[in-house]
């Protein structure tokens, strides 16, 4: 594929919240030279938890609400408060009436043409030969792209307004009869599309045969992002962020601690991922390095700054580049005779996969098996529920732990688990276990739920701040 000269660029929730201030510094930033970027932009923040559920707390929203089968009032007023949040985000963004006008209208019609498709579906399904339970996945496709179309509607509006020539990409799918793999829906929607002479807003949801939620759910923007760089042969893929790609979270260890990493590869950025740590979903960085495609993560409130370039190329020395951490489950099955029997691993494997639970490390011994894994508590009770009807004798256990890791391109010859494991001896903390592979990429050590931040706080001093000066990387 020839690398053409145009980057793709993605902009988060969080961003896009601020995307009216951000307009000149961060989307024209060169009024005499504004174009060769294509922009994939995720919904106004808030608006993807009204319509589906609130990504911590649970909140229902519209999708959770028609789920629950509670009758029309709730998923109606769910709706409501979508239409009221989304006028009040372009509202934010917009200042000419004609613009505020032409919005205004969007939101109705995609809203209006969801509420019609909600009632038709509960209108089918009480008739015997049909089940909600059928659609839902179909409906929750729906409800989220519409965030996105809205928030690239407006985005657009705005920009023309300023005098771009901004085209409004919508990959959602609406009113599509069509039945297309993602590849095509993306390779349609830009067939006419010239980004050398303006400058395309994408949606970062698009409507395809895979059905993107099934299996990214709220990842399904950086799929179509890292997908529309590699079949465009973008010369780079771009991720603007409302803070730097940096060595710990600044409001744990202080801006003035953290360094921004500058460079690192896509073997970091998936232990990131492992880690629930946000840089870039691993099947998107997967196109990305298969695609020959560069990454880089900017503060988009930091225009200037290059941010942290994601490549394949080896770092110059050894040394730990981000301490993380994450809270998590332990899941422990002790079983005496275990020893010398196979089949435990394969049954519990089995048995977390049904139950669709993620497994973010494990490690076993002569008779026991632990996995350390992120999912809810309820969840993880219905599991060990399972476990122990298939092993009877053996003894099943949960506990709330937290692993913090150190992660690097290369820790060879640092001593990483040693160092570590004096930084929490010194901050008078104990480590519940500690491991770390062959590989030398990370060192992952398990320590009590609560305490996380201090474990991070310490090792983060002894792994980074003796080693390098910091660099303020915070926005």
């Amino acid at each position: 594929m020839t690398r053409a000269s145009h980057t793709v660029e993605k902009i988060g929730g969080t961003t896009m919240s601020r995307i009216g201030a951000l307009r000149d510094s961060l989307l024209i930033r060169d009024p005499a030279s504004p174009y060769g970027r294509v922009f994939v932009v995720s919904a106004f923040g808030g608006i993807t938890n009204l319509l589906l559920e609130h990504k911590k707390s649970g909140e229902p929203g519209v999708y959770a609400a028609f789920a629950s089968g509670e009758g029309d009032h709730g998923w109606l007023a769910a709706l409501d408060r979508v239409q009221d949040a989304m006028r009040a985000a372009h509202a934010d963004v917009l200042d000419h009436p004609a613009d505020l006008e032409r919005a205004d209208a969007f939101v109705r019609d995609r809203l209006e043409g969801a509420r019609n498709c909600l009632i038709d579906l509960q209108r089918l399904c009480s008739y015997g030969h049909f089940r909600l339970s059928e659609h839902m996945l179909q409906m929750r496709e729906l409800l989220s792209g519409l965030g996105e179309a809205h928030s690239a509607f407006v985005t657009t509006l705005m920009l023309q307004r300023a005098g771009i020539a901004a085209r409004f990409v919508d990959l959602s799918g609406w009113r599509d009869q069509d039945e297309v793999d993602l590849d095509q829906r993306i390779t349609a929607a830009m067939a006419a599309v010239d980004p050398a002479s303006e400058m395309p807003i994408v949606t970062g949801y698009a409507q395809c045969r895979e059905g993107l939620m099934r299996e990214f759910d709220r990842g399904y923007s950086e799929v179509t992002f890292s997908r529309l760089a590699a079949l465009t042969g973008a010369r780079e893929a771009i991720i603007h962020k409302e803070f730097h790609l940096s060595s710990a979270d600044p409001r744990l260890v202080g801006e003035q601690a953290v360094r921004k990493l500058g460079r690192t590869n896509y073997d970091v950025a998936d232990q990131l991922s492992n880690l629930g740590m946000e840089a870039i979903h691993p099947k998107a960085a997967k196109t990305l390095r298969q695609s020959g495609v560069a990454l880089r993560v900017t503060n988009a409130f930091q225009p200037d700054d290059p941010g942290t370039l994601i490549d394949d190329c080896a770092p110059e020395k050894a040394a730990v580049e981000i301490v993380t951490g994450l809270e998590l489950y332990a899941l422990e099955l002790f079983e005496q005779d275990m020893v010398g029997v196979k089949g435990y691993d394969a049954a519990i494997i089995e048995v977390l996969t049904r139950h669709n639970v993620r497994i973010v490390s494990k490690v076993s011994n002569a008779n026991t098996i632990t996995h350390y894994v992120d999912a809810s508590l309820k969840l993880l009770r219905r599991v060990t529920r399972d476990l122990e009807e298939r092993y009877p004798s053996a003894q099943v256990g949960l506990r709330a732990v937290a692993m913090v890791a150190a992660v690097g391109r290369d820790l060879d010859g640092l001593s990483v688990l040693n160092r570590g494991l004096n930084a929490l001896a010194e901050a008078g903390l104990s480590a519940i276990a500690a491991s770390q592979g062959p590989r030398q990429v990370d060192v992952q050590f398990i320590t009590e739920r609560e305490q996380m931040a201090d474990a991070i706080r310490a090792l983060h001093a002894a792994l980074i701040e003796a080693d390098a000066p910091a660099i303020r990387a915070a926005a």
